[in-house]
């Protein structure tokens, strides 16, 4: 998991900042990224892929790496800016906030797969998450961010089931979407909900 970090360690970068987001596909709510800078050689065996955490590990790792990072940045893109410039170029937004969000400016940039237009060098890496510790433990602070702003949301609207589904188009969702109608905060350009939007 430091294989990218080490090869950077050996030029003399140490100030190295992991960028993942989340929330590329739910239906509901904003695209969130985060940038994390862990210390030089920091190595947590239990931090992984967000993906790959039950939500209780994910929280507690999520307080290991806020203790021990350097610096954490996030950046949060709402439904309105999805549906404006798309996901993919919000996704990339979303990410250079989390970047300008760091207390601290990196030298490097390790991101999961995305191409940056930056002016810090960077390197995109296919399956980042589960080969950098830094892009791991900036997805898991990216999925507990956006897991804890979907959560609040579904107190105000409880019939969607988000709590649940954190705004992906599960099969509650959807039936939710055909009774209900959508929310200011559903991805109107998405194919599942485009179809519901009051033209």
């Amino acid at each position: 998991m430091l294989e990218y970090e080490k090869e950077l360690y050996k030029k003399g970068i140490t100030l190295i900042a992991g960028i993942d987001e989340v929330g590329r596909g739910p239906l509901f709510g904003p695209v969130v990224a985060a940038a994390v800078i862990l210390p030089k050689n920091y190595y947590n065996e239990q931090i992984k892929d967000s993906k790959k955490l039950t939500e209780k590990k994910r929280e507690d790792l999520y307080n290991v790496i806020k203790e021990n990072a350097i610096s954490i940045g996030i950046g949060i893109i709402n439904e309105e800016t999805i549906d404006k410039i798309n996901i993919l170029e919000a996704t990339k937004l979303a990410m250079k906030e989390a970047i300008k969000n760091l207390d601290v400016t990196p030298e490097h940039i390790l991101i999961d797969a995305v191409k940056l237009d930056i002016d810090i060098p960077s390197t995109s890496i296919i399956k980042g998450d589960a080969l950098s510790e830094s892009i791991a433990a900036s997805s898991i602070i990216a999925k507990v961010t956006r897991d804890r702003i979907i959560t609040k949301m579904s107190d105000e609207y409880p019939m969607y089931d988000l709590k649940n589904n954190k705004g992906y188009g599960t099969k509650k969702h959807i039936e939710a979407i055909k009774k209900y109608g959508i929310t200011k905060h559903h991805r109107k350009t998405f194919a599942k909900v485009s179809e519901y939007v009051v033209k």
